[in-house]
């Protein structure tokens, strides 16, 4: 017997039977394989505009972009509002696939001693404008972009963070004050990146050498500064 004919049967004047409760809704699937194909997509396309960096520089075109991903202009469009979005999705690639893995893993790594992790976090630096310069010239040239992805400057500041936190740890163990540890390591994160900045087009002395001149600077600043590290 349906609800409507049980309502029928109830006598007058006494208060109708509940309706029965609805059956769950049933999850979507299709709605969910759509949302993951469609990041899967957007993934393959960002990837493929990256390679359009690598080939056509700093100023590529969504045309290199479709050329690199082997399809039409049409197809970009449907993944990605604009260029901009685009621009964004290459930039937040940049920074989690090639700048970060490198530097924040140099630095969690063991090294025998504090010069020569700062020295190893330099050098992975300094290979990412010796390996990908395009790259490299990508990110710099959206510096500062109005409403947008800021890669150099969102890179520094989990650089510094990460750095800060270190020194941190070891000033509260050694039972000295924290509190200029961030002030110190934002120091040396800014100072590195606007001299291997200056270095990408001056190119006055070879990689290696760079390295070691910024890690003396940097460690002679801060070996004096931090407490010797623990056994």
């Amino acid at each position: 017997m349906d609800y409507t004919q049980r309502v029928a049967e109830v006598p007058k004047g006494t208060v109708p039977l509940p309706p029965p409760p609805a059956d769950p809704p049933h999850p979507d699937g299709r709605r969910s394989r759509w949302t993951e194909h469609r990041r899967a997509r957007r993934e393959e396309l960002t990837a493929a505009a990256v390679e359009a960096v690598r080939v056509a520089g700093p100023e590529f075109a969504v045309d290199d972009v479709a050329r690199s991903a082997g399809v039409s202009k049409t197809v970009i469009y449907r993944y990605f509002s604009d260029k901009e979005e685009l621009v964004d999705a290459v930039l937040e690639r940049i920074s989690s696939v090639v700048l970060l893995p490198r530097l924040l893993g140099e630095l969690a790594r063991e090294h025998r001693d504090d010069r020569a992790r700062l020295y190893a976090v330099i050098a992975a630096f300094v290979s990412v404008i010796e390996d990908e310069p395009a790259l490299y010239r990508f990110a710099y040239a959206h510096v500062g972009r109005s409403g947008g992805t800021d890669l150099v400057a969102a890179t520094e500041r989990q650089i510094a963070e990460a750095l800060g936190t270190k020194m941190t740890e070891r000033l509260a163990e050694a039972g000295r004050p924290t509190a200029a540890a961030m002030t110190w390591a934002y120091g040396v994160v800014g100072m590195v990146q606007l001299a291997a900045h200056w270095w990408s087009g001056a190119r006055t002395v070879p990689a290696p050498e760079l390295v070691e001149q910024l890690t003396a600077l940097a460690h002679g600043g801060l070996g004096a500064l931090l407490p010797p590290r623990g056994p």
